[in-house]
């Protein structure tokens, strides 16, 4: 076991576009849910895992998302400006490595988030992780406890967390936009624009992709229409 990470990557790059014509104005992690931004339901929850940092990537409308942001005083931001080009999940962390640092971070997503039940999912996560077995832990829901969800499932869990690729069998489960990730795995990763899926894919080959299902409601809110 490890220690909480401290350090997070937040998304937030992505253009909106299944959210137009909300996102034709505002950037999709400003916009408000239940009263409180998409961006800031997971900045908060970081905070309560006790994150001291989180590095918020910015491209569509970013001066809107920075000045929003900028007199958050927990967990500290940093930007990744990806102004000049939009590169993706696993492209945008690639950049903001040198504000990340060598120890295990947290991803999020900014355009999902959840309500948990019990014992908070990010601190729940941080105890399932073992960075000598797992180069990424990611968080997972069900079916029936996701709402806005309309894609089938993504992995299958084996009895010790491990993860295979569901293929969208109904028995597995969504991954929820949240993971704890070992920095080594993006070692000699190109600096392009590049998704995630590929990293997911080569710890699955190395049996080093787990994941662990969070207890509560879990929210995607993909277009204008979803917004209550």
């Amino acid at each position: 076991m490890t220690a909480n990470p401290r350090t997070a990557m937040v998304l937030a790059a992505g253009l909106g576009k299944r959210m137009r014509p909300i996102t034709d104005t505002i950037p999709k992690p400003l916009v408000e849910i239940a009263g409180k931004t998409l961006l800031d339901w997971g900045l908060d929850s970081l905070a309560s895992a006790g994150v001291d940092k989180a590095v918020v990537n910015v491209h569509y409308l970013p001066d809107q998302i920075i000045a929003h942001i900028a007199d958050r005083g927990a967990p500290r931001i940093a930007i990744s400006d990806e102004r000049e080009m939009l590169l993706d999940s696993a492209g945008g962390i690639v950049k903001a490595l040198p504000l990340l640092g060598k120890e295990p971070f947290y991803i999020i997503n900014a355009d999902t988030f959840w309500i948990d039940s019990g014992q908070p999912s990010l601190e729940r996560l941080s105890l399932a992780w073992d960075a000598a077995r797992m180069d990424i832990l990611l968080m997972l829901t069900d079916l029936d406890s996701a709402t806005g969800h309309c894609v089938g499932t993504d992995f299958l869990v084996a009895p010790d967390g491990a993860l295979q690729r569901s293929k969208g069998d109904p028995a597995g489960l969504i991954y929820a936009g949240a993971a704890i990730v070992h920095p080594r795995i993006f070692k000699d990763a190109p600096t392009g624009p590049h998704s995630l899926n590929a990293y997911f894919d080569k710890a699955i080959t190395a049996g080093r992709l787990f994941g662990m299902q969070m207890q509560g409601r879990w929210i995607t809110v993909g277009t204008p229409d979803a917004i209550p």
